[in-house]
């Protein structure tokens, strides 16, 4: 039975989405250059995996010459957030403060970045009292 396709992005289109996110559009060619120095990819792969993220909506493509192009129509940002939406849905039930109170008990975070943390959430809150009014 085929895997069912994730609607993230897995750890190899990351790689490949990353050399779109850096050089905005690419050949399979360039894919391949830029993910040279991480594992070596078969070029099929390449062009399979950048299908996939066609398919998946996070690319797309214009034929130049014989090749096509490929372009990300997300940004990295974007993409983030999808990633993280489903950790939290899935592992904490889609509870953001059970989230956060996991990373903060069960991670190595220091003391300069609980106080980041904190200045973060300040902000936050006081963005959502400007709206408010």
């Amino acid at each position: 039975m085929a895997r069912k396709s994730s609607s993230t992005l897995t750890e190899a289109e990351s790689r490949i989405m990353d050399v779109l996110w850096d050089q905005k559009e690419v050949s399979v060619r360039d894919v391949m250059d830029g993910i040279s120095g991480e594992t070596k990819q078969a070029y099929n792969t390449i062009q399979t995996i950048l299908g996939i993220l066609k398919d998946k909506g996070y690319v797309e493509t214009r034929k130049q010459g014989r090749a096509f192009l490929y372009r990300p129509l997300i940004s990295r940002g974007e993409a983030r957030n999808q990633a993280l939406k489903k950790l939290i849905g899935n592992a904490f039930g889609g509870s953001s403060e059970a989230f956060a109170q996991h990373l903060l008990k069960q991670s190595d975070i220091d003391e300069g970045e609980i106080a980041a943390l904190e200045k973060v959430i300040e902000m936050a809150i006081q963005e959502k009292d400007i709206k408010d009014d």
